[in-house]
């Protein structure tokens, strides 16, 4: 009788425990998990508070943003959030305030000496809206789901494009541009405007021979969003050396020549997946980018984009720049 009872009693208690750890499950079927693209809005009044500009062609709708918001355990949502600038910074936790149907989380700020960010929003009909407290300004921003990308059939390569001609006609030139040819070489002397290519792109293979002096840094952003950073790291590979996809994708070794020296990038871009070789080694290897990064120029996930080359940050030199579209 007293094992029967010992029995009993451990069966209720293990049921208990199931009961609230199921009830625990309230966010597991959250709406909000997902991938989303950003549009913020500022007025021309914010954008000088905050010291901001459009650079290359950023979309004149609204600065892009990008937010990916996941469970973690039972019943907690978490994230990551990219800006207008700087990497993706991780969301600790996103809450839900079900009497007022609104989300809200804070971030600490990356490369701005504030007081940490304000984020609230709501959802629906499968969309986004809400604000966020920036240096006290308030900045209405929407979001709609991020594409998959997903490729039905491999690509099918067209005919190489070479983007360094000497009167470089295959760019857009900013007001700011520090960027010349000097000798068949592309060449950006100081911090300057950035290089955006003319031609948009789907899927494509890009193969580049660039190099830059000590300490400088810069950036080839595929399609227009995802910046494949150029840098002087170093030793480094973490989320933001060279090699990487900024914020996002470290690579797996270290690859890099020392600064001065002439490096090779190659890549292919095929859906959101990407394989970059530095220097004849594959530091990347078909790897899905999650989102944009930070000094993107949209967040159109879904539509083709140029290349921009980095201009504001540092030195850098290209002898080579050709890229090869897909056709299907």
């Amino acid at each position: 009788m007293k094992k029967l009872k010992t029995f009993i009693l451990l069966f209720v208690f293990t049921l208990t425990g199931f009961v609230h750890v199921q009830a625990q499950r309230v966010e597991s079927d959250s709406p909000l998990i997902g991938k989303w693209d950003l549009t913020i809005n500022m007025t021309s009044v914010q954008i000088e508070n905050l010291g901001l500009f459009r650079h290359g062609l950023m979309a004149s709708d609204g600065f892009p943003g990008w937010l990916e918001v996941k469970l973690s355990g039972f019943s907690t949502l978490v994230g990551y959030y990219v800006g207008y600038e700087g990497s993706a910074r991780p969301i600790a936790k996103v809450i839900y305030d079900a009497s007022a149907d609104k989300y809200h989380f804070t971030i600490p700020p990356q490369w701005m000496d504030i007081d940490d960010i304000y984020f609230e929003f709501t959802l629906k009909d499968d969309k986004l809206s809400g604000y966020k407290m920036l240096a006290g300004n308030k900045l209405e921003w929407t979001g709609v789901r991020a594409p998959s990308l997903e490729r039905k059939e491999p690509p099918i390569w067209g005919n190489p494009l070479n983007l360094l001609t000497n009167n470089m006609d295959r760019w857009i030139i900013p007001a700011n541009n520090k960027f010349q040819m000097i000798d068949g070489v592309m060449v950006n002397t100081e911090s300057g405007g950035n290089l955006v290519s003319n031609q948009k792109f789907n899927d494509f293979k890009l193969s580049v021979e660039f190099r830059y002096p000590e300490g400088s840094n810069s950036g080839i952003y595929l399609r227009g969003r995802y910046e494949l950073q150029i840098e002087d790291s170093k030793g480094r590979t973490d989320l933001v050396s060279l090699g990487g996809i900024y914020g996002f994708i470290a690579p797996a070794v270290y690859a890099a020549k020392k600064p001065g020296e002439w490096q090779t990038y190659e890549v292919t871009l095929v859906g959101r997946h990407v394989t970059v070789v530095l220097n004849g080694i594959e530091i990347i290897s078909n790897r899905p980018i999650p989102g944009i990064t930070g000094g993107s120029l949209d967040s159109k996930e879904e539509e083709p984009g140029p290349i921009m080359i980095q201009g504001d940050h540092g030195p850098v030199e290209f002898r080579k720049f050709v890229i090869t579209p897909s056709v299907n």
